[in-house]
């Protein structure tokens, strides 16, 4: 599993396909894009899997007083957007079109994707997602900026 996590000040993300427009909002807080691997299939209960929910909220990427990045989402009492971003996983080793085939295949990659965000929910209430298999638009203010990629198998 790869989470690339943006600092924000906001975000949105709108589903733009039938059967209707749809929208969620967040204030401050910490936008991840959410990709799985092949072989991420029994990674639900690991270690990684564990160690992975608790970073997105513990994580000390927000400025304290002293401007220093010493508060946590969870110190700061932010907001938390998961989305649903199997482009993580691209291999563009070869030509010019990205190559698909390491990322987890559709349906077992949904699954995977609500279990995460229903672990992340069990230590963390504001956290919204955007929405599986459909296209989407993101926006966001990333705010610093600050960007950070966890990948599960730094945590095996």
């Amino acid at each position: 599993m790869r989470i690339l996590l943006q600092r924000t000040k906001w975000a949105r993300v709108q589903a733009k396909s039938a059967p209707e427009d749809r929208a969620v909002r967040i204030g401050t807080g910490v936008t991840g894009l959410v990709g799985f691997a092949r072989e991420d299939e029994n990674l639900p209960g690991s270690r990684a899997w564990g160690i992975m929910a608790a970073k997105i909220t513990n994580l000390r990427i927000f400025p304290d007083a002293g401007d220093l990045m010493n508060l946590s989402l969870a110190d700061i009492q932010g907001d938390l957007l998961l989305v649903p971003q199997f482009t993580l996983y691209a291999d563009c080793r070869k030509g010019r079109r990205p190559g698909f085939s390491g990322s987890l295949p559709g349906e077992a990659a949904r699954e995977l994707f609500q279990a995460f965000a229903e672990q992340v929910q069990q230590s963390w209430a504001r956290v919204y997602t955007g929405f599986f298999g459909r296209e989407m638009e993101v926006e966001l203010c990333n705010w610093g900026p600050v960007t950070i990629m966890l990948d599960s198998r730094d945590f095996e």
